[in-house]
């Protein structure tokens, strides 16, 4: 009886133990394949980032927005070496999470934000950084801040897939490529973000993907960055993604003992 009365005291210990193991347990890593099976008109922009392993620099990262290219404007990029297009999809990664709610409350005509491309070492001339603008006429566009006015840019569409505030995919209409990538083959420090967004001319007209045009009605200045489940984030984020980092590693570590002291345990009353 005495046995019995230790063993159901151990198991119920253990299945506390276990419990807050699973809870201090970093939730399931995303899989950007897999939220792009679902949407096959993204089937080129998702077998390229498996072929640069741009796929795998995902996966290991948390809070961060993808701009997902459909087939339809992907042909843009299929004469580049595997090298360059890898650089070239670095930068439709977004260090940060934006999702269609957080894109809209921006309250500034513009924000710059840094792309995955940054952290590369050989981002020269703002290349690793975009410009999120915000036209008259409500549409929202990625511009490469290597880029000096509103032309090239790329709309934004809709959204894919969400999962606040780890990871958000993005619909674009068409491939960001900023000018000089292909040339950059030395490593250097990473430039530092813009002070302000690239000044574009009142008169410039909106991207032209869309079938209306509008234009910016003031010269925009980068918004202030903020944290992930405010309304807008941008270049500095990269230390809080370190931290972000570094509390997950101590969590998995103490989820870790957590779980040693309760196979101890069980191992114990089974002896």
């Amino acid at each position: 009886m005495t046995t019995q009365v230790i063993s159901m005291a151990t198991l119920s210990i253990l299945h506390l133990l276990l419990t807050t193991t699973l809870l201090m347990v970093p939730s399931m890593a995303h899989n950007i394949a897999l939220l792009l099976d679902d949407v096959p008109n993204f089937s080129n922009f998702n077998s390229l980032l498996s072929e640069t392993k741009v796929a795998d620099e995902i996966n290991r990262l948390n809070t961060i927005t993808v701009l997902a290219v459909p087939n339809s404007a992907m042909s843009s990029v299929a004469a580049y070496p595997v090298e360059v297009k890898r650089r070239i999809l670095s930068v439709h990664v977004i260090l940060d999470y934006y999702d269609p709610n957080k894109l809209h409350t921006l309250t500034n005509r513009s924000t710059i934000v840094t792309t995955l491309f940054q952290s590369s070492g050989i981002a020269e001339n703002n290349t690793g950084y975009l410009n999120v603008a915000k036209f008259d006429d409500g549409r929202i566009a990625f511009i490469s801040a290597a880029i000096t006015n509103a032309t090239p840019s790329s709309n934004f569409l809709g959204s894919i897939a969400a999962r606040p505030y780890n990871i958000s995919v993005l619909h674009v209409g068409a491939i960001i490529v900023p000018p000089g990538i292909d040339r950059l083959n030395h490593a250097t420090f990473p430039s530092p973000p813009p002070s302000k967004a690239p000044t574009m001319s009142p008169t410039t007209k909106a991207p032209t993907i869309a079938p209306t045009t509008g234009s910016l009605a003031e010269s925009p200045v980068a918004d202030v960055p903020r944290n992930s489940s405010g309304a807008g984030a941008g270049a500095t984020n990269t230390a809080d993604d370190k931290d972000d980092k570094s509390e997950t590693s101590r969590l998995a570590t103490k989820a870790g003992h957590l779980l040693v002291v309760a196979l101890l345990i069980a191992f114990i009353s089974l002896s």
